[in-house]
């Protein structure tokens, strides 16, 4: 089997939900679910966080993670891109003796999805002939990019480009409009190789299908609300969380 790393981003600049990666959903910070699945998928040999924050880090590592160094903090700016962190992860590893030939992308913000949905994800991706570059975790989206629009000046335009002589999309009833998906923060497992490119995904990208659940992300303060009521229901499930690790620091 290909040797792997999961890395979990969680950077402590979060603008929209602040301080969500370590806020407790129901009773555990919620970094500690993307650690717990990681590390119950038993597919990867390393489960890293990458922070800036020494408070998300001591979290992170009493959880079972490990934090090899702290982002720096140009990497960790709400318009930093992932390829740089994520380079500067593997280097700091690969500096440590430890290559990897795939990585896997398991943000924070997608508390429900488990072990089983890693798995499912790893086994489309490995089994792809010929190769993907990546698999990236998508879901149908409910507000068409034929329906919005952009401002321009004083009047907006459509975002998709028009045919001449068709009814407009704005126009057009949804079921009538080519079916068209949306990445979530689920899962991204690629090959390290194509960070040589500056990519995390690569030019073959493969979808992973998910449901609502597994698929679900925390972007701003009314889905952490709605988190907590499928966590408390039972509408969804959260990882096993063990007993942290008394003393450990990151």
């Amino acid at each position: 089997m290909p040797r792997a790393v999961a890395l979990i981003p969680a950077r402590a600049g979060s603008e929209r939900v602040p301080g969500k990666n370590v806020r407790p959903l129901a009773g555990y910070p919620l970094l500690a679910y993307s650690i717990a699945a990681a590390r119950e998928s038993g597919l990867f040999e390393r489960v890293v966080v990458s922070t800036d924050s020494e408070e998300i880090a001591s979290i992170a590592t009493r959880y079972g993670a490990e934090v090899p160094a702290l982002r720096p903090a140009e990497m960790a700016t709400a318009t930093s891109p992932d390829i740089e962190w994520v380079r500067h992860m593997l280097g700091v590893l690969r500096e440590r003796g430890r290559e990897y030939e795939i990585f896997a992308l398991l943000r924070a913000t997608s508390p429900f999805r488990g072990a089983a949905t890693i798995r499912r994800a790893w086994d489309l991706f490995i089994r792809q002939d010929p190769p993907a570059d990546s698999i990236r975790a998508v879901e149908l989206c409910r507000e068409h990019p034929g329906k919005m629009w952009v401002l321009d000046g004083n009047l907006m335009r459509p975002l998709l480009k028009q045919v001449t002589g068709e009814v407009p999309t704005h126009s057009r009833q949804y079921k009538s409009l080519p079916e068209v998906y949306v990445q979530n923060s689920s899962i991204e497992i690629a090959w390290t190789r194509i960070t040589g490119d500056g990519e995390i995904a690569g030019e073959r990208v493969m979808p992973f299908f998910t449901d609502p659940e597994e698929g679900f992300t925390i972007d701003y303060e009314d889905d952490w609300a709605h988190a907590e009521r499928l966590a408390a229901s039972g509408a969804a499930t959260l990882p096993h969380v063990g007993e942290p690790a008394a003393g450990a620091r990151g």
